[in-house]
């Protein structure tokens, strides 16, 4: 899905954070029990940041994470425009947060609610949040705990060589997307419902995780009609096949069923916490193909997996 080349770029709705440094305590493991680091950053991997708990994580450390850039700005300096986005990961993330939430901004007011603006920390290598430190060994996530999405965005190299999802942008558009969606979970009194059963197939956890699946989906449908706020051109244009293919590969890439095959040989579904590769490209698909957020609601359905 690429960027119109003329849209303008807004750095300020995202921070850099540190490098290199070690984070405070983390806090509880949600959705967890699948061992190991690359098989830790998997079961975390587009979910709920592990000290999400309001019992657990660390304490932020503001001088970590900076908005706009390091203090002089110029850690994004090079993201201005559309064409920046197509050519540089970073960039693209941070055309991804512009449009997601110009999208979210417009939608809500709708429904007569208002989006609350999330910023994301976009690092290298570690930072710290409220919920414990964020690295590739915790994969993206949100954390509620401060309201932030953490990304660092070498991260789409390891989905691509590690876990099989292509390189194409919707394929990292989606993970941003579905943070995002986790975002507005949150706002809207949802997210906790992920905790009160983490685990299982028709859980909670997976439910809470396949509603972000499906509502990226909401967003990639019209995400080609939202304008930046300076040139009035939408930030992107529209998908073609392509694009699709790219959103469900990782999408399946993630699911739990391919994780747990490709790790250990079996497959556990009581112990899922994501949802199976199928249920995860479904719901994003459910998303794209209604343009509703409405068409959302895993909770009121017999069975995600159908």
């Amino acid at each position: 899905m690429s960027f119109n080349d003329n849209v303008t770029l807004d750095t300020s709705q995202v921070r850099s954070g540190g490098g290199g440094g070690r984070g405070g305590p983390g806090g509880v493991v949600v959705g967890g029990g699948i061992l190991g680091i690359i098989a830790t950053l998997i079961a975390m991997f587009l979910g709920i940041d592990p000290g999400s708990l309001p019992t657990g994580g660390g304490q932020l450390d503001p001088g970590q994470v900076q908005a706009g850039g390091t203090e002089d700005g110029s850690a994004f300096a090079d993201c201005k425009t559309g064409a920046d986005a197509d050519r540089s990961d970073k960039c693209r993330v941070i055309g991804t947060v512009n449009s997601v939430q110009a999208f979210w901004g417009d939608e809500l007011v709708r429904y007569k609610r208002e989006w609350q603006p999330t910023q994301t920390v976009l690092y290298d290598g570690q930072t710290q949040s409220a919920c414990g430190t964020a690295s590739n060994q915790v994969g993206p996530f949100y954390c509620p705990l401060d309201k932030l999405v953490y990304i660092d965005a070498s991260f789409f190299e390891v989905l691509t060589s590690q876990f099989g999802a292509d390189d194409g942008a919707l394929a990292q558009e989606y993970v941003v997307a579905h943070e995002y969606g986790h975002a507005l979970q949150d706002q809207l009194g949802l997210l906790g419902r992920a905790q009160q059963n983490p685990q299982g197939p028709e859980s909670g956890g997976v439910k809470t995780e396949l509603m972000a699946d499906c509502l990226a989906g909401v967003w990639a449908k019209h995400a080609s009609t939202v304008p930046d706020e300076d040139t009035k051109t939408p930030f992107l244009k529209p998908l073609t096949e392509a694009d699709i293919r790219s959103a469900l590969s990782a999408a399946a890439a993630v699911g739990d069923d391919r994780i747990q095959q490709a790790s250990s040989g079996r497959v556990n579904p009581e112990t899922w916490t994501h949802g199976s590769a199928a249920a995860r490209q479904r719901w994003f698909l459910q998303g794209y193909s209604t343009g509703d957020l409405n068409r959302c609601d895993t909770f009121a359905v017999a069975s995600v997996n159908e």
